[in-house]
């Protein structure tokens, strides 16, 4: 098993990546916490397919969970939603020694840990990612978040969970629509911090697509390395971490205009790493050959590269709303080689607007 660690002090916790060790839940729980109930969030599906596992997993060791079921979709990510879990936690009669486990994607984790955050100020959450996305990103750093109408995660909180568990056999039953959309994610890594992991991405293919043992372990261990270095040096996001943020300036605007029901994250943000990568050119930063490597990886994993039916001024109003812009500049994390970003606030916006226009053409 593989057993990384994020040093943050009185904050600190592991990352357990394997295989078979859902089961294990419990012990590990045990080893580190003293609930006085468990309560997993997740999807029906979810469940379905791995719930008996842990939930038996917990009962070896003492444990009753209870089970609160969340619809799927990022419209799950909501204040509402949040209200409706306080509720069963009411009724459950929750206290702080109560700990959640998160048991899916992305928007289980994000919303989990929200919950827990504020609940009663603040109660343990488990990190069980599922999917490949929330696996090498989500789960890992402590950003919890709901959505709002004008804008993603932007009702949220830093909040570190006690514990992330990844079991990589969980993505064998992964959609190929979801696990591509994690592919993004990956890919975002190499750019911003790993000329290696790039490299790896580009010369596996197909090993990875087919979900190859030792390729996936490799990608998966090596993405959360990279995001725990960076949140152990900036974990509130003053400015280093931002750089976790490559193509999310454009994707996040992209999932805000459509509702979010149009794109799956990593999708909107393989669109917004295109687009960066131009802006990138225009500005100076980088050559041309860059985008175009960028583009050629993100296509053969499968990922859309353009949004046709979003207009250019919209995107731009949406970014507005940005969490990381400063002084009312909009900020964007954008390469200068393989493996290097700079994070730049002073972007002329005729040179934003010339960019997406010209995206729509590739």
């Amino acid at each position: 098993m593989k057993n990384l660690k994020i040093d943050l002090n009185e904050r600190s916790y592991d990352i357990l990546i394997s295989r078979n060790i859902l089961s294990k839940v419990g012990e590990f729980i045990s080893n580190i916490l003293e609930p006085s109930r468990i309560i997993i969030i997740t999807h029906p599906s979810v469940r379905k397919l791995f719930g008996d596992e842990i939930e038996s997993g917990l009962a070896n060791v003492g444990y009753s969970p209870n089970v609160i079921e969340i619809p799927e979709g990022e419209t799950s990510k909501s204040l509402r939603q949040v209200d409706l879990i306080y509720d069963r936690m009411f009724e459950m009669k929750c206290d702080r020694k109560s700990v959640l486990i998160a048991l899916g994607g992305g928007v289980v984790g994000d919303l989990t840990g929200f919950t827990a955050a504020t609940f009663q100020r603040g109660i343990p959450f488990i990190q069980i990612p599922t999917t490949l996305l929330s696996q090498v990103d989500s789960s890992v750093g402590g950003k919890t978040a709901v959505n709002h109408p004008r804008g993603k995660n932007m009702i949220g909180a830093f909040y570190q969970p006690k514990l992330v568990v990844i079991d990589l056999n969980t993505l064998i039953t992964l959609p190929k629509n979801q696990l591509r959309a994690g592919l993004s994610e990956v890919v975002k890594y190499g750019v911003i911090a790993d000329e290696k992991l790039f490299v790896f991405l580009e010369n596996n293919i197909q090993k990875i697509l087919s979900l190859d043992s030792k390729c996936l372990e490799y990608i998966v261990k090596t993405s959360c390395a990279i995001k725990a270095r960076i949140v152990e040096k900036d974990e509130r996001e003053s400015k280093y971490r931002m750089i976790l943020n490559f193509g999310h300036t454009f994707g996040h605007a992209i999932e805000t205009l459509t509702n979010y029901t149009e794109y799956l994250h990593g999708e909107a943000i393989s669109i917004g790493m295109l687009q960066a990568a131009l802006l990138s050119v225009e500005s100076g930063l980088c050559n041309k050959d860059l985008p175009k490597r960028i583009t050629n990886l993100l296509k053969e994993f499968g990922l859309p590269i353009q949004a046709h039916d979003l207009k250019s001024k919209d995107i731009i109003e949406s970014m507005r709303h940005d969490k990381k812009n400063s002084h009312n500049k909009l900020r964007f994390v954008l390469p200068k080689s393989i493996g290097s970003v700079e994070i730049i606030d002073d972007v002329p916006e005729t040179l934003i607007q010339s960019v997406l226009d010209k995206s729509k053409l590739i």
